[in-house]
């Protein structure tokens, strides 16, 4: 097919291409709006169709994304908000040993292998009253302020994306089902009957990736605060809080156990401080490598390690959004792979069928002509 370039397509074509430069550094926004509203459709509908008959579909759309927005970021802020509050009492407590010296922890020097080293290293460099100033003093400063410039930097970019979806997380409740009938109409046009099974598959996929984010962070948060119990860690519910709510997100979660494993072993927790952290790796890889499949195993036909790298790969790409998209791509680009064989091996069944037909055509002919006088 050719295609004839004409003044009104060139101009169609420049004006899309400058608009997907100026909107492109929202598409991470965008991405997300799109993953949460194709999730939550099937309970915002439920919640738009049991509103007070008062309630406009505008009004139902913001209560819904509000709802919906304190649902999702609530666990992520406590998250975070926890760990900048355990950061700051360490930072604290360091300050404080500045005037006399930080004090070596009885566990230390009965440590395996390295714990008589690393005790001497401690007493020589970080008993004597200063030495944290002392360090302090060879980091550069230059570094320092760099590294708070890319966290404000990266703090207020993320902000202002998380706004945006928020906002237009509210269009797609309000706008959902024309945008979706365009696009399917669409896509239907460009790739024929096929347009409608591949957008089956991919809302398939979003909502097991999202369902399996949840029921992860669940079971961590649960499986978490007991092995926590058991290793005698101390507020167990509050550290499973944390794990749990990072655990949503793949590799998270094991921040939130080495950060319970650093608080523990500064405050002298030896056995809690060994045993706490093994049980949390083990409950995050059984959630993962268990949990996670069998949630996504009815939307992602995908093995764990394409999933794992979609998602990772994603991640990179795209942010937050990347996490769904990245395994929901892989699953499409499966589809499309799917569909592929199934259109060879229908061709190859008609050119057989239509060989073998030639061939008992052929012996017809022969017989007929053998058996004529």
């Amino acid at each position: 097919m050719t295609i004839k370039l004409t003044p009104g397509r060139i101009l169609a074509c420049a004006i899309v291409a400058l608009s997907f430069w100026i909107v492109h550094g929202f598409i991470q926004a965008v991405l997300a709006a799109c993953v949460i509203a194709i999730a939550s459709w099937p309970l915002y509908a439920w919640f738009a169709a049991r509103a007070p008959r008062g309630m406009g579909r505008g009004t139902a759309s913001a209560v819904f994304t509000c709802a919906l927005t304190v649902l999702v970021l609530a666990p992520m802020v406590f998250a975070c908000l926890a760990l900048l509050g355990e950061t700051q009492s360490l930072l604290s407590g360091l300050a404080a040993g500045q005037r006399s010296g930080l004090a070596l922890p009885g566990w230390l020097a009965s440590a395996p292998i390295a714990g008589p080293w690393l005790a001497a290293r401690w007493q020589g460099e970080l008993s004597h009253p200063g030495a944290l100033l002392t360090l302090t003093q060879q980091t550069d400063a230059t570094a320092v302020f760099g590294w708070a410039q890319v966290l404000g930097e990266f703090t207020v970019r993320h902000a202002l994306l998380v706004a945006f979806t928020i906002l237009l997380l509210f269009f797609l409740y309000q706008e959902g089902p024309s945008m979706a009938g365009a696009l399917t109409g669409a896509l239907r046009r460009g790739i024929g009957e096929r347009a409608e099974r591949y957008v089956h598959v991919a809302t398939r996929a979003v909502r097991a990736s999202v369902n399996s984010m949840l029921v992860v962070a669940l079971f961590d948060g649960f499986a978490t605060a007991l092995v926590y119990a058991i290793a005698g860690t101390s507020r167990p519910l509050f550290w499973a809080a944390i794990t749990g709510s990072l655990a949503a997100i793949p590799l998270l979660g094991y921040v939130a156990v080495a950060a319970m494993a650093v608080e523990l072993a500064v405050n002298g927790e030896a056995t809690p401080a060994l045993l706490a952290p093994v049980l949390g790796c083990l409950v995050l890889l059984c959630g993962d490598k268990v949990v996670r499949p069998t949630v996504v195993r009815g939307g992602i036909r995908l093995p764990f390690v394409w999933v794992l790298m979609g998602g990772i790969g994603g991640f990179g790409v795209l942010g937050l959004a990347g996490l769904v998209v990245g395994p929901v791509v892989l699953t499409l680009a499966m589809e499309l792979w799917e569909q592929w064989v199934r259109d060879c091996e229908f061709q190859q069944a008609r050119q057989a069928a239509a060989a073998q037909g030639r061939r008992a055509s052929a012996c017809e002919g022969t017989r007929a002509t053998g058996s004529a006088p």
